[in-house]
This record gives C-alpha cells, structure tokens and sequence, in this order.
C-alpha cells in the first residue's frame, strides 16, 4: 500500500500558498516547510513497560523561511487558521524583522548568500508499505514485544533482564515556494531486543537490531534468529577476554564499517563545515584519501533505508553522492545555503531536527561501495588479527581527522583460522587517511544499518543509516 499523505497539510496547503504570496510582496526569496508525522514508541522488559506516541521524528508544525538584501532569516509556529492566512503573515513579518533589526544592531554581517533559485517542480511521493503506525495493533504488539523478552528470560543464561523496543514513524513533509510544490509520505520502523546479564561479578548487555524503510510488519521478523543472535552475543560478551593493545591485521563486519563510514567521513565532508573553515575535508577535495578499493556513498538516494526521503528539508531532491571514488575525495555534502556560499550545488543534505529548529548539513546514508572479495579469503590472509563486530559509538575530530570507534568485540584470528577467542570491548582508534589507506580487501556484499540517531555538536538530532561490506584494514587497538 501507498503511504498516505496527511489530510491535515492537504487542508492547509492552499492557506500556506497564500502566505507564501503574501509574504513574497516584501522579501527577495520565501519557503515555507510544514510537516506532520505521527508515530509511537513501545518498550517491553521484565520490570516495565512504556508506550509513547512519539518518536525521535514526530512532529507538527510550520517554519517560514525569507530573504531580503542576503540576509536570510526563519520564523517557526504550529497554529495556523488558513482561511486566514494574512494575520499569521503579519505576526511572522513582526518576527522576522524584528530578528533582522537585531542582527544589524549587533553589526552581524551576512554572509555573502544570493537568492536560492525557485524553479517550478511539483513532486507527489507516497511511498510503500505495508502497514502504518497510526493503524497498528497496539495489544498484539505489546504481546509480541512481551513473548520475545519472556522467551529470552527463559532460554538464556545469567539474564538480568531483556527489553524488546518497537518504534515506527509516518513521515509527512510539505514544502511551498512560489513556484514549488513537494509532498512527501513515507514510514519507517526500527526495533531492538537488548539482553543484560551478570556473571562472576561481571555485568554486560547485548543487543540486536532490525531497520527499514517499511510499516510496523517490520517487527514480525523480531523472532527466532534476532533471540539467537543476542543470546549468543550476551554469552560471548560475558566469557570474553582483554584485547591487548597493539596494531593488528582487522577485518570489519557491516555494521562497523558503517561506523567508520559514519565517523571517518560523515561530520567531515559536511560542507557547512567548509563554509566555517572547521574541517581539514577541505583541504583534501582531489586527493588521495584511501587505497584505490576505496570508494564511498552518501544521500538519501543511495540506499532504502530509515532515511531515504524524496527532498530534504530545503525542498532539494535525494542524492547519491560518490565521496570518495577509488582513494580519492571528489567532493562532501551539503545544504542549499551553504552551496550557495561556497558555489557548488546542493546534495540533497539539509535536514532539520524538526521543523522548529535550524537546517544543518547532515548525513543520510553513508556507505562503502561493495568489493569482489569474500569473507573467507579476509580470514584466510590473516596471521594475527580480529574480525570485529558490533557498533558501540564513535567520535571524529574534523579539524585533525582523528577517529575513535567503540567496537562491542573482536574474534580474534590466527594462522588465517577464527580461534573462537572474543576480546570486549574493543576501541579502534587512527588517521583517518592511514585507516582507509590500509583497506586491502573489500567484501562482494553490504548491509544497511538504520538505528539510532547522529547529533550535531551536542544536539540536533537526526535519523541517519550507514553500513557497507566487509573491510580489511590495518587499526589500533585498546
């Protein structure tokens, strides 16, 4: 089935599109992005149980985007009467001239920015389903969520407990120029069964997840194997051993290649960055940054994944951005504005937190390109050395290129055979040019990973995917 684009922003559209007109009699340039998107959030575990209607992504509400003489300023509400659309243009006129005295009283100077172009598009995406959030079986999915965490108790050893989590998103977005108009419907789903337990006064926690693009008919395939795996990371996690520092031959599952995907060059080649001279990703546009099996992508076009929208949130289209072709760095991402400052065109890249905070550079899905090299060779070429599996977290340095990823362990190989010892946790720490720079074989497959959200700084959370193949590489670890 076709998402359904929400009734409530069909009602007002007309009413926003005479704003727009209304407010374009006094400014160079007017935007406005209206948004309604619905979902819930179950938690399920031995000692509690919560159910939200409200996600990380739900949202209602409008921002009015204007410039007049480079200087561009926004203005957010979420009333809106649209048979009456000249009273909130003149409060938003209030605001946003208000704003502009201020910033020219404290001497701000505008960046050098022109008028964004204004081309006539429409676009009408419903995206597939199969279920929505707003529909689901509430009752039948707390029972679900219920059994799977029952089963764990009951089936795993030295449990302390074990939380099944739900969470699915109906995405709705309406974006109006004067000569624009782009409506987009889509949901998407994650869920995660994460097990605690406690063994010779040792505490760990295992979890596994499940993704996409796609209704709750997601939390369906939270069964059998998803239980298996996180039993047998839990039970891994608790027997394992110290990882002794050093530099090793490493080979990265999936989900950490995602991580330093993510890491490596995610908040690095974010072009607003450029703008403010904060990134050395700057520096090296045209220049060998990898071994030649090195090829990386990004946008919201390149996979179907938990973000893979039809525009951003500036009204840009989705892209597929190829980062790094063979080694070598070609180019980053970026929002309108920022494009517009540095004389390039936007990716597809700004995205708000919702609608009441600022549009940032920020990444979609990140992903290695997919090799000809399979699992097995990997293994078989190494002397000493871990294939590693599981994403903790992670942290960059954009300015000196400095990564650190937190890897939940390491299967440690020798003599080209896994010995069945599991180091935990693991940090792989490095240069980013020297880590992709020992990338020497790269799997035939790739996996998309999509739980979770990525903060700017401190804040502005957003949903973002990443992944790729397997890698082998050389990495410090501790």
């Amino acid at each position: 089935m076709k998402a359904p684009f929400s009734p409530y922003l069909s009602e007002i559209a007309p009413g926003l599109k005479q704003l727009v007109t209304l407010l374009r009699r006094r400014y160079d340039y007017v935007s406005v992005l209206s948004t309604d998107s619905r979902g819930f959030a179950v938690s399920i575990s031995q000692k509690a149980k919560s159910v939200r209607n409200e996600t990380m992504t739900t949202e209602r509400g409008t921002v009015v985007r204007v410039c007049r003489d480079g200087l561009y300023s926004e203005a957010s509400f979420n009333l809106f009467d649209p048979g009456h659309p000249e009273e909130t243009c003149r409060r938003l006129i209030n605001r946003l001239e208000q704003q502009m005295k201020v910033l020219q009283a404290a001497g701000v100077q505008p960046y050098e920015t022109g008028i964004l172009p204004d081309e006539p598009r429409q676009v009408f995406a419903e995206m597939e389903t199969g279920r929505l959030p707003e529909t689901e079986d509430m009752a039948a999915l707390i029972a679900h969520l219920s059994a799977l965490s029952d089963r764990a108790m009951a089936e795993g050893q030295h449990l302390l407990d074990c939380t099944a989590r739900a969470q699915s998103t109906h995405i709705c977005k309406l974006f109006l120029t004067e000569n624009q108009d782009l409506r987009q419907s889509y949901v998407y789903s994650e869920g995660t069964l994460a097990a605690v337990g406690a063994l010779d006064g040792r505490t760990e926690m295992a979890y596994e997840g499940v993704s996409g693009r796609q209704g709750p008919e997601l939390f369906d395939t939270m069964g059998d194997q998803l239980l298996k795996e996180t039993l047998k990371s839990l039970d891994e996690l608790l027997h394992a051993e110290s990882v002794e520092p050093g530099e090793y031959d490493v080979i990265t599952a999936p989900d950490v290649t995602g991580l330093i995907a993510h890491e490596a060059f995610g908040h690095g080649v974010e072009m607003d960055m450029f703008v403010k001279h904060r990134a050395l990703g700057a520096d090296y546009i045209g220049r060998r940054v990898g071994s030649d099996r090195v090829t990386m992508h990004e946008g919201a076009a390149c996979a179907e994944s938990v973000t893979a929208y039809a525009f951003d949130d500036e009204g840009i289209p989705a892209g597929d951005v190829v980062e790094i072709d063979r080694g070598i760095l070609k180019t980053g991402i970026c929002d309108a504005l920022s494009a517009l400052r540095l004389g390039i065109a936007p990716t597809g890249n700004g995205k708000r937190e919702n609608f009441a905070h600022k549009v940032y550079t920020r990444m979609t899905n990140t992903l290695f390109d997919s090799g000809t090299d399979t699992l097995e060779a990997m293994i078989a070429s190494i002397d000493r050395g871990y294939l590693l599996k599981g994403m903790h977290s992670g942290m960059e340095d954009p300015k000196h290129w400095g990564i650190q990823c937190i890897v939940e362990k390491g299967y440690e190989i020798r003599d080209g055979k896994l010995t069945g010892k599991v180091v935990a946790p693991v940090v792989l720490t490095g240069y980013v040019p020297d880590l992709l720079g020992s990338v020497s074989m790269v799997s035939g497959d790739r996996e998309v990973f999509g739980n979770g959200g990525c903060g700017k700084g401190h804040k502005e959370w957003v949903k973002v995917a990443d992944g790729g193949p397997y890698l082998k590489a050389k990495a410090r670890l501790g």
